[in-house]
C-alpha cells in the first residue's frame, strides 16, 4: 500500500493547468530542487543518484523502493540524453514546473518537483511529461513532403540512440504521407521490423470493443442504456449490475477495476484464452462498485472486459468471431487478430524493456508478462496499415453509421467523461481522438483528426517508447 501510495505521490504533481505560463519570480526551494535534479540527469550516474536520493527525497516519496528511483532516474535520462532548461512553466506553493528541452529529440518537456514546506525542503514528488510547443514560433506552413522528411529525420534519431524501435505511419485520409519501421521485432534472431510487422496493441483494441458495441446498437441488438443486469446476470454485485449501464461501461464511469490484480497475477496466463476465462479471474475483484456509475471517472480495464461479454451475449457468437467479422473484414485488416501466442503466428514482434545497472543497460523480453490470448480489453495484435485502414473505414463510416462514430468519438461530460469518450480518449475540442496502449515491451497509438483527416499512428515494442514520436507527429499536424 505504501508503494502505491507513494507512486501517487509521483503522477500527483502533473496537476491541472500544469504547463501554464508563469510569472518570472525569484528562485525558490521548489525551483532550487528541480534544478538539482536536472544536474542529476544531466551529469550523474546511478550511484552517484542513490546517494542524492538519500539526502535529499523526503516523506513518503522517499519510502518508495530505490529500484522505483533509479529506474525512474535511468530511464528519463536515456531517452532524453539530459535536458537544457528553458524556463518556468508553473509556479505553486511548494511546487514548481520547469520548462526543459531533451538534448536528445528536441521535445519539450515538464519537469515538475514538490517539495517540503519545511527547510531543507526536501523533494516529496517528481514528474516529467511533454509541454506542448509554443506555436507562435512556426515561422510558416509546412508542406507534406517537409512533414515527411522531418519526421523521417526525427524518428531515425532516436532509433539510432535506441530509444525507439517500431513503425510509424502518417496519413492524410487515405493517402500515406510517410511509413517506415526500424529497430528489431525479434532480438534474439536479430529480425528487423517492417510496416508490416504485427505489435501489441496493449490498450489500443479497446476501440474494437467499442464500435463493436455502436455495431449491435446499430443492429437493434442492445442500447447504450440497458443494464449490465440484462447480459450478465451473475455478474458479483448484483444490485450494481441494475445500475451500471453500457454507457458507463464504455466511459470508464461505472466504478468497476483495473482487472490487473493479484488475483490475475497469481494465475497461470496459459489458462486465460476466452473472455469467459478472463471474467473468472474479476468475479472476486467486482463485489465492491467504487463509486455511482455515472457520478466520477476510473480507468477500467475491467469495465472493457465486460463489454466484450456482453458483445458475446448480444451477437450468439465470440467476441473475436464477432471482432472478425464486423470490425476487421470491412476495413480490411488482415494483418490484425487476438492471436494465442502458443501457436504459429507469423511476423509478430517481441516486446521488450530496458534493463539498467551502473554499466549500462540490457533488454528483457515480456514473453512470459503476456496472457495466451489478448482480449477485449487489450492485447490484441495489428500493424500501422492495418490502423490505418481501420482509422479511414470508421471515419468514413464503412463500419458503421457516421453518427454513431460521432457518438462513440465525443467526450461524456455529463457522466463524468469530460476528455474520454466510449473507449475513444477525446482532446482538442473534440478535433482529435484516438487511443493508446502501454505495457511492459508495449507502446503505440492511434491520434485521427475530425476536421482535417489527419491519421497519425506509432507503434513500438520498447517500453514508453512511442510518446516522443506521438508528440512530434502532432506539433507536425499543426504546422501544415
Amino acid at each position: 500500500m505504501k508503494f502505491r501510495n507513494s507512486a501517487f505521490l509521483l503522477l500527483a504533481v502533473l496537476s491541472f493547468g500544469l504547463f501554464a505560463q508563469a510569472q518570472a519570480q525569484p528562485a525558490d526551494p521548489a525551483e532550487k530542487r528541480a534544478k538539482e535534479f536536472i544536474a542529476q540527469i544531466n551529469n550523474s550516474n546511478r550511484s552517484q543518484f542513490t546517494e542524492y536520493v538519500k539526502a535529499n527525497f523526503g516523506g513518503d516519496f522517499l519510502e518508495l523502493p530505490m529500484s522505483a528511483h533509479l529506474d525512474f532516474f535511468s530511464n528519463v535520462k536515456d531517452s532524453s540524453r539530459g535536458f537544457d532548461i528553458e524556463g518556468v512553466a508553473q509556479r505553486e506553493k511548494n511546487r514548481v514546473t520547469l520548462k526543459v528541452r531533451s538534448r536528445l529529440s528536441g521535445e519539450l518537456n515538464g519537469l515538475s518537483v514538490r517539495v517540503d514546506p519545511k527547510p531543507p525542503h526536501k523533494i516529496l514528488g517528481l514528474g516529467t511529461r511533454p509541454v506542448p510547443a509554443d506555436q507562435s514560433a512556426n515561422t510558416g506552413k509546412l508542406s507534406e513532403k517537409e512533414i515527411a522528411s522531418d519526421l523521417d529525420s526525427y524518428v531515425k534519431k532516436l532509433s539510432a540512440a535506441d530509444v525507439f524501435s517500431g513503425s510509424v505511419l502518417l496519413a492524410k485520409g487515405d493517402k500515406v504521407i510517410y511509413k517506415g519501421a526500424f529497430g528489431t521485432a525479434n532480438k534474439d534472431f536479430g529480425t528487423g521490423n517492417r510496416v508490416d510487422t504485427k505489435f501489441n496493441l496493449g490498450s489500443m483494441n479497446k476501440m474494437f470493443t467499442s464500435i463493436s458495441i455502436a455495431k449491435l446498437v446499430e443492429m437493434g441488438k442492445l442500447s447504450i442504456e440497458d443494464p449490465l443486469s440484462k447480459f450478465v446476470p451473475d455478474f458479483p454485485n448484483p444490485e450494481a449490475a441494475k445500475k451500471i449501464r453500457i454507457k458507463h461501461l464504455l466511459s470508464h464511469t461505472a466504478g468497476l477495476g483495473g482487472y490487473f490484480s493479484r488475483k490475475w497475477r497469481m494465475r497461470s496466463r496459459g489458462s486465460i484464452r476466452t473472455v469467459d476465462d478472463m471474467m473468472a479471474v474479476v468475479k472476486e475483484d467486482e463485489k465492491d462498485v467504487r463509486f455511482k456509475p455515472g457520478t466520477d471517472w476510473r480507468y477500467s480495464n475491467t469495465g472493457i472486459l465486460v463489454l466484450g461479454k456482453i458483445i458475446e451475449v448480444a451477437s450468439g457468437k465470440s467476441y473475436f468471431d464477432f471482432v472478425d467479422e464486423n470490425i476487421l473484414a470491412p476495413a480490411g485488416m488482415k494483418n490484425t487478430g487476438c492471436y494465442s501466442l502458443d501457436e504459429v503466428n507469423k511476423n509478430l514482434a517481441v516486446g521488450y524493456n530496458k534493463v539498467f545497472g551502473d554499466e549500462g543497460y540490457t533488454f528483457s523480453n515480456n514473453v512470459f508478462l503476456h496472457v495466451m490470448r489478448g482480449g477485449p480489453h487489450g492485447g490484441c495484435y495489428s500493424t500501422a496499415e492495418d490502423l490505418h485502414r481501420f482509422a479511414t473505414a470508421l471515419m468514413s463510416g464503412k463500419i458503421v453509421d457516421k453518427k454513431l462514430v460521432t457518438q462513440f468519438t465525443t467526450a461524456k461530460p455529463e457522466i463524468s467523461s469530460p476528455r474520454y469518450g466510449f473507449c475513444f480518449s477525446v482532446a482538442e475540442n473534440g478535433n482529435r481522438f484516438g487511443h493508446g496502449g502501454g505495457f511492459t515491451g508495449i507502446s503505440s497509438n492511434l491520434d485521427m483528426f475530425r476536421d482535417s483527416g489527419w491519421i497519425a499512428i506509432v507503434l513500438s515494442n520498447y517500453s514508453r517508447a512511442s510518446g516522443p514520436v506521438r508528440s512530434k507527429m502532432r506539433s507536425l499536424i499543426s504546422q501544415h
